[in-house]
């Protein structure tokens, strides 16, 4: 038998970009109304009446579970940006908070049955950017104006082209490596799908026997262990990134 006959009556697979829902026109540009930003305000909606909830009524004494709750993330959080950046940089537990609840429940909504907001690359591209503009800002604020720029002829002028490679090659990095961790496992799942599919389908199983748990166990990592692993390395890339450019000389 061959390896292609398994596959015999079984669709084909496709993996493909998020779905674009509306298109419209801008200043003659064509902007795409994307499946992701539906997602990106379902998660932003169902985070705002979360935490509503939880802040609702908070008293200076909390007697309260959910204030406890609410609480507890708000000093693990700030104790996190603390211990990695400093007290000096507490002000920016807000967005640290912010960028690790996103790509959180932007991987676990795939448990969902809906896509990844995470394997949308323009969606980690854009954290990574807003990342970079910090870290640059941080540069400038500490070193001023022109001692950013003087930075990128150090420690030799010849050295120009390589410290600016070094500084845009930043978001990119941290962005196909959050991206290809999820997009990568969205593919891994579905071709093994596809493949207990097709093995199923071969021996005369009008249901994919096959395809039931294997799937599910693997999707489970790369949705729960993969998702959060991702989202706190991408957070203390953020960090450390943040904190190195204000000891910059």
């Amino acid at each position: 038998m061959k390896i292609s006959d398994l596959f015999v009556g079984v669709k084909e697979i496709s993996v493909t970009g998020p779905k674009i829902i509306h298109q419209f026109k801008f200043c003659g540009i064509t902007i795409n109304f994307t499946e992701t930003i539906v997602i990106g305000w379902i998660i932003i909606a169902a985070l705002a009446i979360f935490l509503k909830f939880l802040t609702h009524n908070m008293q200076k004494v909390p007697t309260k579970r959910r204030q406890i709750i609410a609480e507890w993330i708000v000093k693990t959080v700030n104790d996190l940006v603390e211990d990695t950046m400093g007290s000096k940089f507490k002000y920016f537990a807000p967005y640290i908070s912010t960028i690790f609840a996103f790509s959180i429940f932007g991987s676990l909504i795939s448990m969902l049955g809906l896509r990844p907001m995470t394997g949308d690359y323009n969606v980690t591209l854009t954290w990574a950017l807003m990342t970079f503009i910090l870290i640059q800002g941080t540069k400038i604020k500490t070193n001023g104006i022109g001692g950013y720029f003087k930075s990128f002829l150090d420690p030799f002028f010849v050295m120009l082209p390589m410290n600016v490679v070094s500084e845009v090659s930043t978001p990119v990095s941290m962005s196909f490596r959050h991206f290809g961790n999820i997009a990568g496992g969205m593919i891994i799942s579905s071709l093994l799908y596809f493949a207990l599919t097709g093995v199923s389908t071969a021996i005369g199983l009008s249901f994919p026997v096959f395809a039931i748990g294997i799937p599910a166990a693997l999707s489970a990592y790369f949705d729960l262990f993969s998702g959060f692993m991702q989202a706190f390395i991408f957070i203390m890339l953020t960090m450390i990134y943040i904190s190195t450019a204000a000891d910059t000389d």
